[in-house]
């Protein structure tokens, strides 16, 4: 019985290996897993549960934004967007009490709890307008909206989001050096807001 034990667990152990470091429910079954075993590995702290349906493997490297990681293994169409992007993109100090994700109009939001998420719905004609990837771990990217995207969609929920957050994210972004004003009117010309970035704009630069 013993022998048989230590060959089913070395078995479990190779099932595990083959898994790719992040991975859901879904993909461990398709591998052969049985449910029993994938909870008896989170269990035993050989994988770790980051959401819902959501594992990554005790062995692999740290991931540098594992709620990020999570959010995009829960949402595969997701975006991270607003005070999540301006944050990772040090638009903002202000630490995200939510991952906020935006999803096209006609999808159905994502339920997520854990890590706490939440859901924006935009145009799906420019749904993917700005979109760029960041390495959330080790060679697995998710989906984000590039800085320029983000300052706008700031500055045009500005109502909702605060316009302190708009404005400083603005200031920030008018400092770094691969600023591109020009793109960002034209950003905010494609998503509806050219008139109030054209006058953010014209007070930042007068100082």
């Amino acid at each position: 019985m013993l022998h048989e034990s230590i060959d089913c667990a070395t078995l479990l152990s190779m099932d595990r290996e083959l898994l790719p470091p992040t991975f859901t429910t879904a993909m461990a079954r398709s591998h052969g897993v049985h449910p029993r075993d994938l909870y008896a590995w989170r269990d035993h702290g050989e994988i770790v549960e980051l959401s819902r349906g959501v594992f990554r493997r005790a062995d692999a490297a740290p991931a540098s934004y594992p709620d990020l990681l999570a959010v995009a293994h829960r949402s595969a169409m997701a975006i991270v967007c607003c005070r999540s992007a301006a944050a990772l993109h040090d638009l903002s100090d202000e630490i995200p009490r939510a991952v906020q994700i935006a999803v096209p109009t006609r999808n159905r939001p994502p339920q997520i709890t854990y890590p706490p998420t939440e859901v924006l719905r935009f145009d799906v004609e420019t749904f993917e307008l700005g979109l760029s990837r960041v390495e959330a771990a080790p060679d697995e990217w998710v989906r984000i909206y590039d800085p320029t995207r983000t300052v706008v969609d700031l500055m045009r929920l500005r109502g909702r989001l605060g316009e302190d957050l708009a404005y400083g994210a603005l200031q920030r972004y008018l400092r770094r050096r691969d600023a591109r004003p020009g793109e960002l009117l034209s950003m905010a010309t494609a998503l509806d807001t050219r008139g109030p970035m054209q006058r953010a704009l014209d007070v930042a630069m007068a100082r």
